[in-house]
């Protein structure tokens, strides 16, 4: 078993600078239940400062939703949770890119959300919790680097706004436009 102190050397070595060769040297001390052990503690100490962000967020979100208008600060606050994705989920909603598809009479809706590149693709989403781009599977599903994509972004931006193109649909035709998914 590792000792305290080694413990406490490693998770410091291994959370502060995990490309360098003091990192590599720290590894090869480990055996592979450690190792394992410490991804765990990561992976952990990855999931509370995400859920942190989500929680600052969603009040932010509140608050625009409850005032339909940004302020600097609130889009500081964005800004430095969200990154780029947030610099460039603004420009869509600028360009009026964000649809929000409802279901008639059910209400039900689904966001439509154009993508940046030449091809102008538009990407389904719902702003919380999915989005059909490469991007969402990617950097949020398998490699949990972000919270969100800039199209979830996009969608909630917009809604909080009352920014979105709104499009009225039967409920069968969005059932059908969902079952493409």
């Amino acid at each position: 078993m590792l000792s305290v102190l080694r413990c406490c050397y490693l998770k410091r070595v291994l959370l502060e600078t995990p490309n360098s060769q003091t990192y590599r040297c720290a590894l090869s001390l480990l055996s592979k239940a450690e190792i394992a052990l410490v991804i765990a503690f990561k992976s952990k100490q990855n999931a509370v400062r995400m859920s942190a962000s989500i929680l600052v967020a969603e009040a932010v979100w509140k608050d625009i939703e409850s005032n339909r208008s940004v302020s600097n600060d609130q889009l500081s606050i964005l800004h430095f949770l969200f990154g780029k994705n947030f610099e460039r989920a603004t420009r869509i909603v600028d360009q009026g890119g964000v649809k929000r598809i409802s279901g008639k009479p059910s209400g039900r809706f689904i966001f439509q959300v154009v993508g940046e590149s030449r091809r102008k693709e538009e990407y389904f989403c719902f702003a919380e919790c999915y989005c059909a781009c490469y991007s969402f599977f990617y950097d949020i599903v398998n490699r949990g680097e972000q919270l969100c994509c800039k199209h979830q972004l996009a969608a909630r931006l917009a809604a909080s706004l009352g920014a979105c193109i709104e499009v009225k649909v039967s409920d069968e035709k969005l059932a059908l436009l969902l079952s493409k998914l």
